[in-house]
């Protein structure tokens, strides 16, 4: 079955809990298409001043992180089983913002642009993919959603911004239309929002922002499966597997993304951990995620061609 989501009074939430109710309830291999709001709750372009004064809808609230739309339940779900979110479609609106320098944070003060903010406004071409900011410059769009998770099943409300094992604010540039992303279940029916989308994004969103943007479709497929455990995110892309790590520094993220990439080469085929640690140092290439999100990110490639495997045509589980 299909269904529709647009943000609105009751499908809008800056925080994730596992006490907000879900605004639908879907059956496990349902599809829902969203709308959601850029990460700012915007009411409409922005040209640049103080992020203050950025319009923004009247469900914002100045505690709020992340705009996300949601939470759906999903029937049957059970915590320690996975979620498969099968990303079909990432359409942005016409335009975004990306914002850099002008707050206090280690990576800013770093490069020495605490006190010089700069907003670059995008107008966003979605049938030639492409976007223009008003310095002149283009960039190739490629579309994708930062957040994507369910909440911790702690009580209470929990920020957006640090991205968790069962997902969130991942800023994966690597998940677009055409991926499948799979996720521990923390929560009896999952309780997944999605928001934070990105037109384009560099490994590592080193300014603290991508082009933040609005999205006027967002497309997704949602499963669980009892055959496929996992204790962190992992996705597969049309040409490769992903791991996904996050911790308090890049060595504990990457250590994590790597300890699950060993996982599954184990799982998929058939090898021992050392034999998967040596295979991982030839073809498993490590990537930074994001570094700007108080837990930073990693995330190991294994890409399809990377191996000829023994028992070729066989790259295990469903996608």
């Amino acid at each position: 079955m299909r269904h529709t989501l647009t943000p609105g009074e009751d499908s809008l939430h800056g925080h994730f809990s596992p006490d907000f109710p879900p605004v639908l309830t879907i059956e496990p291999g349902d599809t829902v298409t969203y709308r959601t709001l850029d990460c700012w709750w915007s009411a409409g372009p922005y040209q640049g001043g103080p992020n203050r004064d950025r319009p923004r809808v009247a469900q914002h609230r100045p505690d709020h992180g992340h705009a996300l739309t949601g939470p759906v339940a999903v029937r049957g779900a059970r915590a320690g089983q996975t979620l498969a979110v099968r990303i079909d479609a990432v359409v942005p609106a016409r335009w975004g913002t990306t914002v850099a320098g002008g707050w206090p944070s280690g990576f800013n003060q770093r490069y020495g642009v605490q006190d010089e903010p700069v907003v670059h406004a995008w107008t966003l071409d979605p049938v030639t993919m492409t976007g223009h900011n008003q310095h002149g410059h283009t960039v190739a769009l490629r579309p994708f959603m930062g957040v994507l998770g369910m909440p911790p099943a702690e009580p209470g409300r929990h920020s957006t911004i640090p991205p968790r094992p069962w997902g969130g604010n991942l800023d994966c540039r690597d998940l677009t239309a055409g991926s499948t992303l799979l996720l521990p279940i923390p929560v009896d029916e999952a309780l997944f929002s999605v928001g934070d989308g990105h037109a384009a994004q560099g490994d590592g969103e080193v300014g603290g922002t991508a082009i933040e943007c609005p999205m006027d479709e967002v497309t997704l497929t949602f499963d669980v499966r009892d055959d496929f455990p996992l204790t962190g995110p992992v996705a597969r892309t049309p040409d490769a597997w992903l791991t996904l790590g996050v911790g308090p520094s890049l060595d504990d993220a990457t250590f994590a993304a790597l300890d699950s990439m060993l996982t599954l080469m184990q799982r998929l085929h058939g090898l021992s951990r050392a034999d998967a640690v040596a295979l991982a140092s030839i073809a498993v290439d490590v990537r930074v995620t994001q570094i700007v999100n108080q837990s930073v990110g990693a995330h190991a490639v294994l890409r399809d061609d990377a191996l000829r495997w023994p028992n070729a045509g066989s790259v295990g589980g469903r996608r």
